[in-house]
């Protein structure tokens, strides 16, 4: 009797687990990540040091590895500084690199920008509609900048996006000659892309995604 009732236990387990991973599998399909710009400069010793740029790493290279392992897209965004006065991510420099915490495989994709909207003037829309993604999962840097402004244009190009909040970084900024935090900026960044039910984008945390 002991045993009959292991064996059912056993099974019920097994078919609780089979359904969990297919339900999950449904609910990431048509699923992309986006790792926007996590390049050297942004890190320690870069031309463009970010708060928490390494931790904001650590969390994308989980998110990676979770992408990796489950077989779905990804797709690495790269931005190289082509106009007049940048001081970072300059071409052919150390900086400009994808950081070895998310370099890509062969088999994904990388795309080249310009300007914060990593669909201005790329070929990101094409690929996207080729893969039938409509869902993307967003980490990078820097909040404020090229992931605020490549949520938006994703939304407005029918997306439903989904920010790793702890996977992205930005540093101080400063109005009217006062100072504002990194911790500010990123704090209402996030907020106001979540505005009005998650309008532009549902923001979570890495563990959250993992879990």
């Amino acid at each position: 009797m002991k045993n009959t009732f292991k064996t059912i236990l056993t099974l019920g387990l097994i078919i609780i687990s089979l359904i969990t991973m297919n339900a999950q599998k449904q609910k990431m399909e048509n699923t992309a990540l986006l790792i926007i710009d996590v390049q050297n400069d942004y890190f320690p010793g870069g031309k463009m040091m970010l708060e928490n740029a390494e931790q904001a790493g650590e969390n994308t290279r989980k998110v990676l590895e979770y992408f990796r392992k489950n077989n779905l897209p990804v797709i690495h965004i790269q931005h190289i500084s082509t106009n007049d006065g940048a001081t970072f991510f300059l071409p052919d420099t150390e900086g400009a690199k994808i950081n070895p915490r998310v370099l890509p495989r062969e088999d994904e994709k990388i795309i080249i920008k310009h300007f914060p909207n990593s669909f201005r003037e790329t070929d990101l829309m094409d690929y996207l509609r080729s893969k039938e993604i409509k869902n993307l999962v967003i980490t990078g840097m820097m909040t404020d900048v090229c992931v605020e402004a490549t949520t938006r244009a994703a939304f407005d190009f029918g997306f439903t996006n989904t920010i790793i909040g702890d996977a992205t970084a930005t540093r101080n900024r400063e109005l009217n000659g006062e100072v504002v935090k990194a911790a500010e900026v990123q704090r209402a960044t996030l907020a106001g892309i979540s505005a009005l039910g998650n309008l532009y984008a549902r923001v979570i945390n890495t563990h959250e995604l993992l879990k």
